[in-house]
């Protein structure tokens, strides 16, 4: 592979040869997959008592419209959707808007997000969950571009729902709804494949 990048310097200029090695230096340095339209993520956090890399970042669109951007922190790094969703420990999505969206919002996408993804037992298994989750939503209220949203997940703990650092409502019980929650982005029918494919590192 080197030897592609071997160049004669009475064929190509100085500038050329500056030129192809800044190329090179692009190929092998990997770019980071922290900040996207703006937006930089941390490279790491810290939950449960655990250091959790940053597993994968993206962008949820749809069409011209920009609504949010996505990471995905795991206590081990998971490149495919089945290690992902059955990584022991905490996790943490977090979610920072791009634009403004109500609670009402956020409430239909996630209940659909989940509803695709599930049978109607399991969606019917995981409806007083729902409703709580929706009194927590109702909580944070409306989130605007700046605002951090973090869906964190602890064995001990359960669900917990922070905006901007503060937890609103009460501990969601059970890995089987965060592991729900995961799933409308990492599912078999994700909200977002673009977005699937970032935050599994793709």
């Amino acid at each position: 592979m080197l030897s592609a990048f071997r160049f004669s310097s009475r064929v190509l200029p100085r500038a050329a040869l500056l030129g192809a090695a800044v190329a090179f230096a692009a190929c092998v340095l990997p770019a980071s997959a922290g900040e996207i339209e703006g937006v930089r993520f941390d490279d790491a956090t810290r939950l449960g008592g655990k250091e959790l890399p940053l597993n994968g970042a993206g962008l949820r669109s749809m069409f011209v419209i920009k609504g949010y951007v996505a990471a995905l922190y795991l206590p081990e790094r998971a490149r495919n959707a089945t290690l992902a969703l059955g990584t022991q420990g905490p996790k943490r999505l977090q979610i920072r808007p791009l634009r403004e969206v109500d609670a009402d919002t956020f409430i239909k996408a996630f209940s659909e997000g989940i509803r695709e993804n599930h049978s109607e037992l399991q969606f019917r298994m995981l409806s007083d969950r729902l409703t709580q989750f929706a009194q927590t939503m109702n909580q944070v209220g409306t989130a605007r571009r700046g605002d951090i949203i973090n869906f964190d997940f602890t064995p001990d703990t359960g669900t917990v729902v922070a905006m901007n650092g503060i937890p609103r409502g009460r501990p969601i019980p059970g890995e089987d709804f965060y592991q729900a929650v995961l799933r409308i982005y990492l599912g078999e029918h994700p909200v977002d494949r673009d977005l699937k494919r970032g935050l599994l590192g793709d």
